[in-house]
Parts: structure tokens; sequence; C-alpha cells
């Protein structure tokens, strides 16, 4: 029996708490429910100029650029991503601020009144949160509204929304219970974001054959990494080329890793695209790219050791996160604090990053879709053929940073990686600020 319905007043955990009961099932695909509740809310999201985004992987950090770089250029704007890392409410920022969580509750309830009007219809928690975000993202008169695909694409509760320029960033095996079993399948899924007629942006540099011929067949305005714009760079600067414009002597984005200008390409592609309607300056351009600041991806904490943040949660993930840790320098030692979901390809995840990895520790995560510790230590000891790596088991990823930080040596790194929960449960207390052989300090944030 569900609870009593909270009020517009009550705290958004009671309401998250409610709408996780709502539905007998975490995920449902389909659009007909969504669009219903939607058509009696009457939303429609159709005053700001709207970016969707989907992808494997990327897609977190191509929002976070293409939002810096409008609000460099003085454009009021929103942002829907999920998951969040530590609080609900980092799934909506308006003006770049997460927004306030007594300021959601409102919405909660009107998309509660609106499922109920007439004949009750069943939601997902994902469809609920997803509708009253984009319920409360109408209200606030934006210039551009960006759009985090959850999962997937054609099936997903952000794809209600008609996007005007759609953004597919780099594609790979993930949820392939939902999916597809291949890319191609992933792809063509994806896929289901495109717009006749509208910019549709490709950031993976091979993408499945399904993306391209999805965009052909409707009529998209395509324009691919590779064809319809690049880029180039030394170790300085770089450069972007389009089919109208060229950003020249560019500083790297702020955000870390080799992957990132394929993302930064690809959010610059559609700024070109879009140009008519919301025109952005050079300026605009570089001042965003270099403040740009997202949480947990291939974020790097100074301190003694040195801690590294990073949410990547599958294998094409995980080897970005392996490429980027092997041009670090070097660290005599590297310790791993680790967690992540049991449908996950964890054997491959593992082998790929376990060269780089001399003490493992694994931990349990707050949810149950994950892998408890010691099954994630004895899939690591069935594959590990290095000689002189430890691994031990720990109650949560703080109390693994913790044994990890007693262990490390002042010149050692910590990466904590393998799941939003992993690095969100690290960051739950405020940034860690480590100094061998003692305990954690925390910086509140």
């Amino acid at each position: 029996m569900l609870p009593a319905v909270p009020s517009s007043v009550s705290p958004l955990s009671d309401w998250l708490t409610y709408a996780e009961r709502l539905h007998s099932k975490t995920i449902e695909l389909g659009l007909e429910r969504v669009h219903t509740v939607a058509q009696r809310l009457g939303l429609r999201l159709d005053e700001p100029v709207v970016f969707t985004v989907a992808g494997t992987n990327g897609k977190g950090s191509t929002c976070a650029m293409l939002e810096s770089i409008l609000l460099q250029a003085g454009y009021r704007t929103g942002v829907y991503s999920s998951p969040h890392l530590v609080h609900f409410e980092e799934r909506l920022r308006i003006l770049g601020a997460p927004v306030a969580a007594s300021a959601l509750t409102p919405y909660f309830a009107e998309v509660e009144a609106a499922r109920l009007q007439h004949t009750e219809v069943p939601l997902t928690y994902f469809e609920f949160t997803t509708l009253a975000i984009l319920w409360c993202m109408q209200a606030q008169r934006l210039d551009a509204a960006i759009l985090e695909v959850g999962m997937g694409g054609r099936l997903d509760a952000v794809n209600i929304i008609d996007a005007d320029c759609a953004i597919i960033t780099g594609i790979d095996l993930d949820h392939m219970e939902f999916l597809g079993p291949d890319r191609e399948s992933i792809g063509r899924e994806k896929a289901g974001i495109l717009r006749a007629g509208r910019p549709a942006i490709v950031s993976d540099p091979v993408p499945p054959a399904s993306v391209i011929d999805r965009a052909v067949a409707i009529g998209a305005d395509l324009r691919r990494l590779g064809r319809d714009f690049n880029f180039s760079g030394d170790r300085q600067q770089w450069v972007w080329t389009g089919r109208e414009r060229r950003y020249a002597g560019l500083a790297y984005p702020a955000l870390r890793g080799a992957n990132q200008l394929m993302n930064a390409a690809g959010v610059l592609a559609a700024l070109e695209a879009l140009r008519p309607r919301l025109p952005v300056m050079a300026q605009a351009v570089r001042n965003g790219l270099a403040r740009v600041q997202l949480p947990g991806r291939f974020q790097i904490v100074p301190g003694q050791p040195a801690l590294v943040l990073d949410v990547a949660h599958n294998v094409h993930a995980v080897a970005a996160l392996a490429e980027n840790l092997d041009a670090m320098g070097f660290y005599p030692v590297t310790h791993a604090v680790f967690g992540a979901m049991a449908d996950k390809a964890l054997d491959p995840i593992l082998a790929r990053i376990n060269p780089l990895i001399d003490h493992w520790y694994f931990c349990d995560l707050p949810t149950p879709r994950a892998a408890r510790a010691s099954a994630l230590m004895a899939r690591w000891q069935a594959l590990n053929t290095r000689a002189g790596v430890s691994a031990s088991v720990h109650a949560g990823p703080w109390e693994a940073l913790h044994a990890a930080a007693l262990q490390a040596e002042p010149a050692d790194r910590i990466v904590t990686f393998g799941s939003f929960f992993t690095v969100g449960g690290v960051l739950a207390h405020g940034t860690p600020r480590l100094q061998a052989g003692k305990p954690v300090a925390v910086v509140l944030t």
C-alpha cells in the first residue's frame, strides 16, 4: 500500500520515497504513460532552445560544457542530468546552480495531481521525477534547456520533448538487457532522439551505422565528427573547425581527459548549428571551456596522496580512465577504491585497469543493484595474475577511502571509480583532503 500523498510543502525526501513506490519496476521503457501525464500538465518546453544529449559516455561532460559556454554568453540556462552524486537536487541546475529542494516539491505535487486526474497513470521513479523537473524548467523562462537522456533515447522519458538540436556522444556497450546486444542496436535506440530537419550532432568518431541511417532516413541535419567538424591540437592549444566557423588558439577544457576534446568538439558543432537562435561570441567559448566544472569526471583532488574521482562504470569509460591515469605521470603506488553494479561487465572492467592498480579496496554500495564487495574481490582474484597486489573489502566508499589513505604514502595516488554511488559516497561528507597515514579530512562544499 502506498503511503499518504505528500503535500506541496512536504520535504523532497518524502516525495522521492513516494515516487519510488509508485511502480513495481525500476525501469519500464515506453513513452505513452509519460506523454499522457505531460499532456495533462500542459508540458511543452517550447520557449527555450532545447538540446538533448544521448550516448553511453560523455553526456554529462557535454552538457556541462554547453551550459558553461552559454552562461558565459549571458543566456539563462537549465540543465537536467542524472543520476546525481550526493543530493537529488543536483539533477536540475538553473543558471549553473542546483535548484533548492523546497523549490522542487510544488512541481512534484502538480505531477501527482495530473497523474491521478481521470484515470491513474503508473509512473516509474525516473518518469515521475523527470516530469517534475521538466515542469519546473518550463516555469523558469529559460533561453536554453539542456536535457541529458537517462538511458537509451527512443523510449527514454526525456524524449517526450522535441529537441531543437540532438547530440549523440560516444556509444558503447552498456544497459544491454534493455538496449540490445551490440553497438548497432544501442545506436538505434540512441538515435531515437533525432528529429527531422533539425541538427543531429554525432561526436562519436566511429558511430554505429544505425545512427547515421536513422539521421538520413528522417532527413535530420546530420553533422559528424571528422566530416562536418573536426579538431586538432598541440601541447598548448587546440583548434576547432566546423562548416562555417573556426576557433583557433583554444585552451584545453578544464575537464581533464583526452576524451574531452571529442565532447567539446560536439558542443561547438551544436552551437554552430543553433547560431541563428543562440549567437555565441568566441570569448564566451574560451571562457566557458576554461571554467567548466563537473565533479566526478576524472576529477583530481590535490593532496598527499593525490585523489582521482571518476564515475566510470562500463568498459569503454574505464578504458578511458586507464588511459588518463597512465598519462598522469609517475606515481610509485596506485590504490583503487572500487564499487560497482552487479549487472556491469565486471571481468573486462577489472582486467582493463588491473595492470595499473597495486592495492584494491572493494566496497559495498547502498543499493540492491550493487555487487557485494566480497563478490567483487572474488571476481578480481579469479583473473589477477600479478604478484604483490593486495585487496580488502569495506562497508562503503568512505570506509574504503579511509583505509587507503592510512596505507598510502605521500607520493601515491588513490583512484575512486566504478559507479556514481562510489564517487558520491566519497563526496557525501565534502571534498576529501588526503594526508598519507592519517584519517581523511574534508573541505565542506
